[in-house]
Parts: structure tokens; C-alpha cells; sequence
């Protein structure tokens, strides 16, 4: 039996990995903004299931959430942060109040969580930091440009930190799923839409997605299974790509990219001393 840490554990991915997990016989801590959205799972587990309170949003709560679970177990194996939401709109749409909730949430809570488990983990011996990022952590759409600052950031991040912490026996891994059928979409903060933008790509996009001809081809059960049987594995790779729409974005970007850079490397050796 593993011992898992799941944030953002009442819907969505977190909600479904939570399930799958209990039912093999592995104990949850599961983090909610509201404590009764699991009373259905709390009910039927026991207390193989322990919910604690906690918004990211809230920064200075995270620390005393997480020393609560680390003290009511002998020990966690897996940390999942998966709490996080969309932002939608052009970035000139946006309001100030919108970007300081969509940094605060997704990327300065992500990093303030690590950087209180990462002691816990290092004091039992190791463990693994499963960080759910997106494809939008290697691409980019328009109209996402909070949230891609925000997948981009947090994978910068944990590039960094797993190199800081390897020798403790601490791993992570980054999952990186595409458009994939979740509560994703009603939870999407929608920026009030300007005139200037309706012909334009993001003015493209925003139609496609809210007249539903935006394809979204993942399957939430089966990155569920995926992500659970490699954080299962002896060894793991940092990123997971999840579904054919992330696979074949992620794979176009990079090959974009590495064909740039290579097409400046007289440049780039230049300007050494």
C-alpha cells in the first residue's frame, strides 16, 4: 500500500485518481477547497481517505496543511500537485485582478507546495513530486497566455529543484496532458471578450471552443491509468506526455525549435569571447 498526497483532489484529474487509487487498496490525502466534496469517497473509504482543507490561492496555508498530513502518516510516497484552472482571454483583455489569481494559484502555489514537502520527503528517505503541468508547459495557443506563463514557469521550476534534490532520493515527474474531456472547461475564467480581436486567431479560437468545435480527443481515465503506472515504475522520465493531440503538438514545437537554433549557430558561437 502507497501513501498518496493529492491536491485539487475533487474534480477533475485529481477526483478520478483519487478513486482509482483508493479502490487498489492505497491510502488518499486529499487536499479540497471544501471539505464536503468528498464526502461521497469519505463515506465508503474511511479512514483509508483523509481530506484536508486547503486553496493554494492561500499561500501561507499551504505549509500548515502539509505539516498536518505529513504528521497523521508514517510516511508519503507520492505528492500529485494537479490544483490549478484555466485563464481565457487575449492578454490585453485581461484584467490585473485575473493574472494575480492565475499566478497565485497555478504557479506560486505549485512552487510554495514543493517547497514545503520537498523537507518531508528529504527527512523519510525520498519520494516522488508528481507535478500536473500541460502541453501548454511546451506550446503555446492564443488566448492562454496567463495560463502558458504559468505551465511554462512551474516546468522551469521543477527542471531546477529536481536537480537540487536527486541525491535525496526525490524525483519528479511532469505530466503534460492535451485537451482532454475534465471539468477543465467549467472551470475556465473568461475574460470579457474587445471587438478588435474577433477576426483574429484569438478571436478564432474563442469561437471554436465555445461553439464546441475545438477537438478534445484525451481521455481523463486513461491518463489517470498512465500517470498512475509510471509513478509506479522503478525509474521514470521528468515529462509524460498525455494523448495524441499533446504528443503531436509537443513533438511539432520542438522540432520547430531545434530547427531555429541550429539555423544560428554561427551566430550564437559569434559571440563568444
Amino acid at each position: 500500500m502507497k501513501t498518496w498526497l493529492i491536491t485539487g483532489a475533487s474534480s477533475g484529474l485529481g477526483r478520478l485518481m483519487s478513486e482509482r487509487l483508493l479502490a487498489r487498496g492505497d491510502r488518499v490525502l486529499a487536499t479540497v477547497r471544501r471539505e464536503q466534496a468528498m464526502a461521497d469517497l469519505q463515506q465508503t473509504y474511511g479512514e483509508q481517505l483523509q481530506i484536508i482543507a486547503l486553496d493554494l490561492a492561500h499561500t501561507a496555508s499551504i505549509a500548515p496543511a502539509i505539516k498536518r498530513a505529513f504528521a497523521a502518516v508514517d510516511r508519503i510516497d507520492v505528492v500529485v500537485s494537479n490544483a490549478a484552472y484555466g485563464l481565457f482571454g487575449a492578454a490585453e483583455e485581461l484584467s490585473d485582478a485575473q493574472i494575480e489569481r492565475q499566478i497565485v494559484t497555478n504557479l506560486t502555489g505549485s512552487i510554495q507546495l514543493i517547497r514545503v514537502v520537498i523537507p518531508f520527503l528529504r527527512q523519510q528517505g525520498g519520494g516522488r513530486i508528481a507535478q500536473v503541468s500541460s502541453e501548454g508547459g511546451q506550446i503555446a495557443y492564443p488566448n492562454f497566455s496567463l495560463y502558458h506563463a504559468t505551465k511554462w514557469g512551474i516546468e522551469g521550476f521543477v527542471e531546477a529543484v529536481r536537480q537540487e534534490v536527486a541525491s535525496f532520493g526525490v524525483d519528479f515527474l511532469l505530466v503534460e496532458p492535451g485537451p482532454t474531456a475534465t471539468h477543465f472547461g467549467a472551470g475556465l475564467d473568461v475574460a470579457d471578450a474587445l471587438a478588435v480581436y474577433r477576426d483574429n486567431a484569438a478571436g478564432q479560437l474563442r469561437q471554436a471552443i465555445f461553439s464546441g468545435d475545438f477537438t478534445i480527443a484525451g481521455d481523463a481515465g486513461k491518463c489517470v491509468t498512465a500517470m498512475i503506472a509510471t509513478l509506479d515504475q522503478p525509474s521514470m522520465p521528468l515529462r509524460l506526455a498525455l494523448g495524441s493531440t499533446a504528443y503531436q503538438n509537443i513533438e511539432t514545437a520542438l522540432e520547430s525549435r531545434l530547427a531555429e537554433l541550429r539555423g544560428q549557430r554561427d551566430v550564437a558561437f559569434g559571440a563568444d569571447v
